[in-house]
C-alpha cells in the first residue's frame, strides 16, 4: 500500500487533506510542528486527537511524529526579513519532513494549501516553498475555496476539532506575496540551515 506523510497543522484544511487521503486507500503518517517554547501543546493534542478519530472512521493506523520547530523560528525571527518569514519557515518544515519521509518509507508529502487563502499560499509564494525538495507534494484542496474545504470537514467530522484553538508563528503584519526563489535563497544564507534541520530530525518523535 502507498504510504504518504501529512503535514498536519492542527487547522481545518490539514485534516481535510488527512481524510482525502485515506479516502483515495492511501495510508498515512501526520507529521506535527511543535513551536513550543514560542506557543503551547494544544497544535499537538489536536493532530492525535484527529488522528485517532480517523483511525475510526477508515479502519487504519496513524503513526504521528512530531518535530520540535521552535529553534527555526528563533533563527528565522532573528536572522531574515519578518516579511519571508512564513516562506522560510515552509521551506524549512518541507526540508525536514522531506527526510522525516525517508524514515517513514512514504512516497509524497500531503499538504493542506490551497491558493491564495493566507500569505504563505500565493502561487508566487508556493513555487519558492516548494522548491526546497525533490519528494513530489499532493495538494488534494489546492483548488477549493474555504467553503468546499469547510463542507469537506464537516463530511469527515474533523471541523469542530481543527477549529479548537491552538499555537501557530506568527504572521507578520505585511507578509510577502510575491516571493522569489533567488530572494529566499538570499535570505537562507543568513541561516545555518543543515544545522537547523540536523537538530529538529534529532528531536523527532513519532507514535502510533
Amino acid at each position: 500500500m502507498t504510504k504518504v506523510l501529512v503535514l498536519v497543522s492542527g487547522g481545518v484544511d490539514s485534516a481535510v487533506a488527512s481524510a482525502l487521503a485515506l479516502e483515495q486507500g492511501l495510508e498515512i503518517s501526520m507529521l506535527h510542528f511543535s513551536t513550543v517554547p514560542l506557543g503551547n501543546t494544544r497544535g499537538l493534542e489536536k493532530t492525535e486527537k484527529l488522528a485517532r478519530h480517523l483511525e475510526k472512521m477508515f479502519g487504519k493506523k496513524i503513526r504521528v511524529c512530531v518535530v520540535p520547530h521552535g529553534e527555526t523560528l528563533f533563527a528565522i525571527a532573528k536572522s531574515c526579513n519578518r516579511k519571508y518569514s512564513c516562506v522560510l519557515c515552509r521551506r524549512m518544515m518541507l526540508r525536514i519532513a522531506e527526510r522525516v519521509a525517508e524514515k517513514e518509507r512514504a512516497s509524497a508529502l500531503v499538504t493542506g494549501e490551497s491558493i491564495g487563502q493566507v500569505a504563505s499560499q500565493t502561487l508566487f509564494n508556493l513555487n519558492a516553498e516548494h522548491s526546497a525538495l525533490n519528494l513530489p507534494v499532493i495538494k488534494p484542496l489546492l483548488g477549493m475555496d474555504k467553503l468546499e474545504i469547510e463542507r469537506l470537514a464537516k463530511k469527515f467530522e474533523t471541523f469542530e476539532t481543527s477549529i479548537l484553538p491552538s499555537a501557530c508563528c506568527s504572521i507578520p503584519s505585511k507578509p510577502a506575496t510575491k516571493a522569489t526563489e533567488e530572494r529566499i535563497l538570499r535570505e537562507e544564507k543568513t541561516l545555518e540551515i543543515d544545522k537547523l534541520v540536523k537538530t529538529s530530525l534529532n528531536g523527532v518523535k513519532c507514535k502510533t
